[in-house]
């Protein structure tokens, strides 16, 4: 199977990206061109096979050029994500080792204080020259990168539970040059994606699956449709409008999907639709039964990581009969084990492990690293749950968000779950306070539907509800009610901004116990 640049010299004029918002179409010719360039013009800047440059873009069809041309040039594209401040951007420019940074009119305020070479995708700027304009006066004899090996990203964790950590994967050998890359043949394989694949990107680019995804569709022939900010009658209109076959969410734009009203809803033509693949963060249970009720089984639920070390998938289907579930390991072999390091059977919950998965690191970081693979070779993301008879995996929770209290295991999952049962709540997040008798206790963060009240007697009422599943040592000690929880684009929870929050005020909100 070929890949991109293969494609695109044998087809150059197909259509293979369109800015939704731009509303600009390019063709594999110009993005391959573009993309051998930019190439070009990395190694004129000096950098050699498995140096690292930085990419801090909003979505635009350069994020695409540049993580191709890392490729064409054997080199690591680190790509920021765009609401970084300018001390975090700092600190993963410095960590990665990037020989330089690649930025716009918008980003460049983020990078105040860089010393390293800046170059703007727009016009110049004084402390940016313009990429275009360097382009366009390359010079000089091409250099050949045959002998390279092929380059990738370089994309570091969200850092929920502490500082951002690059995920360090090794580049591929250049004998697989001029072939599609065995990441993308997996994926043609798994979710039926080819050269009729029209996939519809609403998320930013520097995270990993919509830019990864979104390179594999191109590697594959087809083409990708980006929004550069999420809407949500717009992704639907998308959908009518490009025949869409394929599309990847988050739960947070399920959850905005639903709000519409229902003429909105019902005005679109999705009929072409055939995969929407969601992934990055739980999903609560009411939501997804909500969205299979609306678009039929075409949902395609997975859990993995930036690390890559293994995969899991569940169709609609296997969903149904098992609620929750994320499914069975399509990429490595799962394991669960127990504190000891020995493996557990069907249905005790341990930390999650992958073999036979991919290798990685985090740069600069070797205790992290060591943390995460264990003597056996066997690789975890940090995220504990259980397998049931059939070998589906049910997530508990992050291993780092365990709530330890008077000496017993709390999951914070599970009590959200139980809460989340009551018709008043719309979205919630449990974390552990600090607490002189236990160490820790339970707190729930709620945001309420429209309608029902902040009051003691609705924390109340959630609360008893929950009991009717819930041990009452897992019941949250106190409630309180918020207008939005802490995310990431992503919709990943930011519980360590919520445990930073309460920490200092534990007895916030509305009392759930009598004392």
């Amino acid at each position: 199977m070929q890949d991109f640049f293969g494609r695109a010299a044998a087809a150059p004029d197909r259509t293979v990206v369109f800015m939704a918002d731009q509303g600009r179409d390019t063709t594999a010719g110009a993005l391959a061109q573009q993309a051998q360039q930019m190439a070009q013009w990395l190694a004129a800047q000096g950098l050699q096979a498995g140096e690292r440059f930085a990419v801090l873009l909003e979505n635009r069809v350069e994020i695409l050029a540049l993580a191709l041309a890392a490729r064409e040039a054997g080199l690591y594209a680190a790509v920021l994500s765009t609401h970084l401040t300018v001390d975090e951007v700092a600190y993963i420019v410095q960590d990665c080792g990037a020989r330089l940074v690649v930025a716009s009119a918008k980003t460049l305020p983020q990078l105040e204080g860089c010393t390293l070479p800046c170059w703007s995708v727009d016009e110049a700027a004084p402390q940016a020259p313009s990429l275009h304009a360097a382009l366009a006066a390359l010079q000089g004899p091409p250099v050949d990168f045959s002998d390279r090996p092929i380059g990738r990203d370089l994309l570091y964790s969200s850092g929920t539970t502490g500082r951002p950590k690059g995920v360090l994967k090794p580049l591929w050998p250049a004998q697989l040059r001029g072939q599609a890359d065995p990441e993308a043949e997996g994926t043609a394989q798994r979710l039926g994606m080819g050269e009729d694949t029209v996939y519809l990107s609403p998320a930013p680019l520097y995270h990993a699956a919509p830019l990864r995804y979104t390179l594999r569709v191109l590697e594959l022939g087809g083409q990708a449709v980006i929004m550069e900010r999420f809407d949500a009658a717009g992704a639907l209109a998308l959908i009518e409008r490009h025949r869409v076959t394929h599309s990847q969410w988050v739960p947070t734009m399920f959850g905005r999907l639903l709000k519409l009203p229902e003429e909105v809803r019902k005005r679109y033509d999705l009929s072409s639709h055939r995969m929407a693949i969601h992934a990055a963060a739980p999903c609560p249970v009411h939501v997804k039964h909500a969205m299979l009720d609306w678009w039929g089984d075409i949902l395609l639920e997975y859990y993995a990581g930036s690390e890559g070390c293994g995969t899991t998938m569940i169709n609609s289907a296997e969903w149904r009969q098992r609620p929750g579930s994320v499914g069975r390991a399509t990429t490595g072999q799962l394991h669960i084990v127990d504190d000891q390091g020995q493996e557990l059977p069907a249905g005790e919950i341990g930390q999650v492990y992958f073999s036979g998965g991919g290798q990685f690191s985090y740069l600069n970081d070797p205790e992290k690293t060591r943390q995460a693979i264990d003597e056996r070779g066997w690789v975890t993301y940090g995220d504990i749950g259980h397998v049931d008879a059939e070998g589906y995996l049910f997530l508990s929770d992050r291993r780092a968000d365990l709530i330890l209290s008077g000496g017993v295991n709390l999951y914070p999952q599970e009590i959200e779950n139980a809460l989340a049962r009551h018709p008043g709540v719309q979205e919630l997040a449990v974390v552990g306070v600090p607490d002189a008798d236990f160490g820790e206790v339970p707190l729930a963060a709620v945001v309420l539907r429209p309608g029902a009240e902040a009051t003691q007697q609705t924390a109340r009422a959630i609360a008893d509800q929950a009991a009717e599943v819930l041990a009452r040592l897992k019941l949250p000690q106190r409630m309180v009610f918020v207008d939005a929880l802490p995310r990431l684009e992503t919709g990943k929870l930011l519980r360590r901004k919520l445990k930073e929050q309460y920490r200092d005020a534990p007895q916030a909100g509305f009392a759930l116990r009598d004392s």
